[in-house]
């Protein structure tokens, strides 16, 4: 008697997107709404600029990786990181990935947003850490040399005690 062939079930739900170019449609919708719209003044039908030059935007928001993730249908960006895995998303995700920390990166020089701009950087990228370097290197001991030999002598006497005491 044959015995069956075994195949591997699919475990687990479907994929979210059956291909990359649905989801980067969706990828799309979430930068374009975050970029928000322009103020038009109601009289002259022309786009309101700011004291910059700039125009002046209604619904705007910072792209985050929380906000893309919820967008692309996940409950965290943690999913979103490992949907990288997927061979057909690496480069779609990855791309998605460095506009918002160029978003990010940008905030870094402006006096509103740099403190924001690190913690998403350090939480969300790799390679923006910050780390103190502490390094014994830099000790300065200043010796007064206007006191005499017994002096120096003694107080390096009353130094060494006060160590040995702690």
């Amino acid at each position: 008697m044959a015995i069956p062939a075994i195949t591997p079930a699919r475990i687990g739900r479907p994929p979210k997107f059956p291909d990359g170019e649905s989801m980067q449609r969706v990828i799309d919708g979430y930068f374009l709404a975050c970029a928000g719209e322009p103020v038009i003044d109601f009289e002259s039908g022309e786009m309101k600029l700011n004291k910059s030059g700039q125009p002046v935007l209604i619904g705007s928001k910072p792209p985050t990786m929380s906000g893309l993730a919820l967008e692309l249908g996940f409950n965290s960006r943690t999913s979103l990181f490992l949907y990288e895995a997927k061979d057909e998303f690496v480069n779609i995700i990855a791309r998605a990935k460095a506009k918002v920390e160029e978003y990010a990166e940008s905030r870094l020089f402006d006096k509103e947003g740099s403190a924001g701009a690190k913690f998403a950087l350090s939480c969300n990228f790799a390679g923006w850490r910050e780390h103190l370097d502490i390094s014994q290197n830099n000790l300065n001991i200043n010796v007064n040399t206007d006191i005499t030999a017994e002096e120096r002598s003694k107080l390096i006497q009353d130094l060494l005690k006060k160590r040995d005491m702690i």
